[in-house]
């Protein structure tokens, strides 16, 4: 757990005053409302600090609950219609999908979300809204690739990188979102080639989290892999110059700029289902979209802002402006059932 300044923050629960939830939607909370019980499954002090400065700024108590996400969406469901979780954060648009198919959240209707988070990283009927975008981009060894060589996605299937490519399991939510979006605008035959044609090209069988395959090109296991644009840079900030040496010689790649842009995952939230305190939870999701909070909000794991015309954190800037893929990420998890049969089709463990 971390434990929040001016928070309450329990692996049991949060101490919920009672209150009565409003009949509507409305972003000013008023006395019986003034509190908001917030699961999450990010764990970054920087969500801490912002969740202090909102009570310090609307008077409304934050109470958290953190965890990781499957376990968060399970007691949510376990808690049913007593639930006193009044908003669930959980990363990947994935997760947000299986929790909606479970009816965990409540459909939102807010000007303000609705203008500062395009379309394509929200719910189309608001269930929930991306605060943060995750690029899923192609790290690669500068001492053995050009980036002249690198391409696209689908690139990595072709003959020339074969047993030079590392990834984690097609069980991992982010390949499963990978492969859902690339369903989405190939369609599914052109997707299992795809998939087909990566799982010939490893150069080992998948294991480990994205920094293990930075730390396999980095051990010259493989010369590209594929990842989340932050574990490199958690790497490189690392206060261990073992860590940091490992990524010298590594670079990243943002793939498909000629054509449909690169993949972007999310972090998102959603007012639950029973919130009790819907008017403080409404207000608690506008100040996480403010440009101010947005910039701070991905400063904690180094991702870029969901909402329109936030500033970049600092070492984000680096990396330039590049084209996304502006597909609803709503899709990923649409696809992710179709996902998982091609993976196990074939063979991508």
């Amino acid at each position: 757990m971390v434990g929040l300044v001016g928070c309450q923050s329990s692996s049991e629960g949060p101490n919920t005053p009672s209150a009565t939830a409003p009949n509507d939607a409305s972003s000013s909370a008023n006395a019986s409302d003034g509190v908001v019980n917030v699961y999450s499954s990010r764990h970054y002090d920087s969500d801490a600090a912002l969740f202090k400065k909102f009570s310090e700024e609307s008077g409304i108590k934050i109470n958290v609950v953190e965890g990781k996400d499957d376990e968060l969406i399970e007691r949510i469901k376990n808690e049913g219609v007593n639930s006193p979780a009044d908003v669930f954060i959980t990363v990947d648009a994935g997760r947000l999908w299986r929790a909606e198919q479970q009816k965990l959240f409540q459909p939102v209707k807010s000007s303000v979300l609705e203008e500062r988070i395009p379309a394509n990283l929200r719910h189309p009927e608001g269930y929930w809204f991306g605060l943060t975008r995750r690029a899923r981009v192609i790290a690669y060894d500068s001492d053995k690739v050009q980036p002249t060589q690198l391409s696209t996605y689908e690139a990595l299937a072709e003959p020339q990188w074969k047993g030079r490519v590392c990834v984690r399991s097609s069980g991992n939510v982010y390949n499963q979102s990978l492969l859902g979006s690339m369903i989405e605008s190939k369609g599914v035959a052109a997707t299992e080639t795809w998939a087909k044609g990566l799982a010939q090209n490893l150069a080992r069988p998948p294991q480990g989290g994205d920094t293990d395959q930075l730390k396999a090109i980095a051990a010259g296991q493989c010369d590209v892999a594929l990842v989340n644009h932050y574990y490199y840079l958690r790497l490189q900030q690392d206060k261990d110059p073992k860590n940091r040496e490992l990524v010298s010689n590594v670079k990243l790649f943002f793939p498909n700029q000629g054509d449909r842009g690169t993949h972007i995952n999310i972090s998102g939230a959603g007012i639950v289902a029973n919130a009790p305190h819907k008017a403080s939870a409404l207000k608690f999701l506008e100040f996480l979209t403010t440009p101010e909070t947005q910039e701070s909000f991905g400063q904690g794991n180094n991702e870029y802002p969901a909402a329109t015309n936030a500033p970049l954190p600092e070492p984000l800037k680096a990396f330039g402006t590049f084209k996304t893929d502006i597909i609803n990420v709503n899709t990923y998890g649409r696809n992710s059932p179709e996902a998982v049969k091609i993976a196990d089709r074939v063979g991508w463990k």
